[in-house]
């Protein structure tokens, strides 16, 4: 797969460990930002790798801030991106099964590096279900496309 990450300031130094890690598990890996520590907003990084993912030149992406809500909330303002916050294992893995999650986020002052591989690792693994789903995310996209007349 290729994969897009973002972070913010906050997120930055566990970054470079999911990074190692997912090209571990095989996956091609572009970094979006930050580049240093130096305090930054995390809205630019959401916006950018929900971008690139909603372009389709990206399978999916990784977001790390603080607590992973800020810049899920700024990547979900992108058509066509589903970004889900996670903080342990098992619902990383449904968000992908049931609700097609294209991006997954999570916050370094929340989840440890170790605790960050397996919510990256159940999400990556996990494959979307459709059937009954389908439907749901249907109807999302409805919504987005009325907010945006």
């Amino acid at each position: 797969m290729k994969l897009a990450i973002g972070s913010d300031h906050v997120g930055f130094e566990l970054k470079p460990l999911i990074i190692d890690y997912r090209e571990e598990l095989g996956h091609e890996v572009t970094d979006f930002g930050p580049f240093s520590t130096e305090r930054t907003d995390y809205p630019i990084y959401g916006k950018k790798v929900a971008e690139e993912v909603a372009a389709g030149h990206f399978d999916g992406g990784v977001l790390i801030c603080g607590t992973g809500v800020g810049i899920s909330i700024s990547a979900n303002k992108v058509r066509g991106i589903r970004a889900v916050v996670c903080s342990e294992p098992y619902s990383a893995k449904l968000s992908k099964e049931h609700n097609n999650t294209n991006i997954m986020a999570f916050g370094s002052r929340v989840v440890g590096s170790e605790l960050a591989k397996m919510i990256v690792k159940e999400w990556l693994e996990a494959i979307y279900e459709g059937g009954r789903h389908a439907k749901r995310i249907e109807m999302i996209t409805e919504l987005e496309t009325e907010q945006k007349r």
